[in-house]
């Protein structure tokens, strides 16, 4: 079994740190070192539903080839998917999507589905999202923060039971759908942030700031903070969720969240994202242009006059201009 770490600010004091690791040990039940320590939300308080316009016609997929590497990942994933009880065997399903191997960066394969014919067929979720610079606004300036991570946050949220088998995907021994909710749907970032916002309800603003998945517990003192943690923790408890140790960092004075640099100082820029832009090559067509720009736009509150300084750029974002 791998080392089950999580990670603590190692700018604290001795008695600090002990006092935030007899915390995290009093809510060691919370993280989840594998998909199997997962107890995933209660149906009867959240779940996914499928809108599926009611004239839109089923489409089930050709099945792709897939060979060799991915192939052998396929099977590996479902054994484990199949293993935590995430996907079910499914027949005579009307939709069908197939699964698409994705490299990460480790060298390990990510199992995607390709939900495309399915996502046409269900309208948006106009479910309001927070704006960013509010939440990073909202978190800046404290003296400690923790951030959190759900473990596979998505799939402890369950599917609504009739639009488990619309979820049906293929692979070379079977088709199967998800019981919980898979990445790719439409509306699933709308689901997960309705979520948060009904486990939070009166911690976000106050002691947490929450887009999606990302999570940011926020203090002004170490007391406050030690309260705070209880006080996420009781709620996480109390709705079954389950944490990412590996992805959880508690205690320290500031760090990355929303693409923003924390601390009590206030925002910062990326360093990475000015970075990027530094090691760009000058563009040579629209994309490279429109790649920039968005770059460049990502960092806008840290620039100023930056509307009237990348007027040259904008302008060769114009249909009528030529490259």
């Amino acid at each position: 079994m791998e080392d089950q770490v999580t990670y603590l600010s190692s700018q604290l004091t001795d008695d600090d740190a002990e006092d935030i690791k007899r915390v995290l040990l009093r809510y060691s039940d919370l993280f989840a070192w594998t998909a199997a320590d997962m107890a995933g939300i209660d149906p009867s308080f959240h779940y996914h539903r499928l809108s599926v316009c009611r004239d839109a016609k089923p489409i089930a997929q050709k099945k792709r080839k897939i060979g060799g590497e991915r192939s052998q990942a396929v099977k590996e994933e479902m054994t484990k998917l199949l293993h935590v009880g995430f996907i079910r065997e499914v027949k005579y399903s009307t939709w069908l999507a197939n699964v698409v191997m994705v490299k990460k960066a480790n060298g390990k394969w990510r199992m995607c589905t390709d939900y495309t014919d399915l996502n046409k067929a269900c309208p948006k979720d106009a479910y309001p999202l927070p704006y960013i610079d509010a939440l990073v606004d909202g978190a800046a300036g404290h003296h400690m923060l923790s951030f959190l991570d759900a473990y596979s946050g998505y799939n402890q949220i369950p599917m609504y039971p009739p639009d488990e088998a619309k979820t049906a995907f293929i692979t070379d021994s079977a088709n199967f759908c998800y019981r919980v909710m898979p990445f790719g749907l439409r509306n699933a970032g709308a689901t997960y942030q309705r979520l948060m916002d009904k486990i939070f309800r009166r911690q976000i603003g106050t002691c947490l700031e929450v887009y999606v998945d990302d999570m940011v517990i926020k203090s002004t003192s170490v007391g406050d903070h030690l309260k705070d943690l209880n006080t996420i923790f009781e709620e996480v408890r109390r709705h079954h969720m389950r944490l990412n140790p590996a992805k959880c960092t508690f205690g320290v004075a500031g760090g990355k969240f929303l693409g923003f640099m924390l601390s009590k100082r206030g925002i910062e820029a990326n360093p990475d994202k000015c970075q990027a832009i530094i090691n760009m090559k000058s563009p040579r067509n629209i994309k490279e242009v429109q790649r920039l720009a968005g770059r460049i736009a990502s960092l806008a509150r840290f620039l100023p006059c930056m509307a009237e300084k990348s007027k040259p750029i904008m302008f060769l974002l114009k249909k009528a201009t030529k490259f």
